[in-house]
């Protein structure tokens, strides 16, 4: 019986320290990834490893952003708020739309006829009939979505995007031009 409870402590030992190995690094290297995020202008390109964007994203948007997965639609992907704000890249803060240029596309995904500046975003030069072009941050490469020759005037474009890659940010009050975030804000 002695021995049965030592063999059986051995194992819980043994798989305990197996899953401490295992385990995430600590919130302080999510501190450290996220202040070292915050100390690139947002004029600069980010480039972090996949393991450091795994730190400081929630799964759902590691898999959306970095595996170029694709989110369930949702009736608010068509939501109009009909506020003046910019929508900014969840992970690194690029101001990539304004909410002037969204439209409802009935998708169920996030919607716009134009990107902030043609230099916000990436546009993957392949076309696939079904995916259209691929379209990712150019500061720090993260997939968003994808844009198709099916919007609205007076681009003719639709960029659909993952709600998941995109933050809102409200314009500051009395203000026609929308707050720039810090690269901190709306991250998990």
């Amino acid at each position: 019986m002695r021995r049965t409870i030592q063999v059986l402590l051995g194992v819980i030992t043994c798989t305990a320290l197996s899953a401490c190995s295992r385990a995430r690094p600590s919130n302080l290297d999510a501190a450290q990834i996220h202040a070292k995020l915050d100390a690139i202008p947002l004029d600069q390109k980010v480039d972090l490893t996949n393991q450091e964007w795994q730190l400081i994203m929630s799964p759902q948007q590691f898999y959306v952003m970095r595996r170029a997965g694709t989110e369930r639609p949702s009736p608010s992907g068509n939501a109009l708020d009909h506020r003046k704000g910019v929508y900014v890249c969840s992970a690194c803060g690029n101001p990539l739309y304004s909410a002037e240029t969204k439209f409802n596309s009935g998708t169920g995904w996030p919607s716009f006829w134009q990107p902030i500046r043609k230099q916000a975003v990436h546009e993957r030069s392949t076309f696939s009939a079904i995916f259209g072009v691929e379209v990712s941050c150019a500061r720090c490469g993260s997939h968003l979505g994808h844009v198709f020759n099916d919007g609205p005037p007076p681009t003719e474009l639709r960029y659909c995007m993952n709600a998941v890659a995109l933050t809102y940010r409200e314009a500051l009050a009395g203000s026609v031009t929308p707050a720039l975030p810090r690269a901190d804000q709306g991250r998990p």
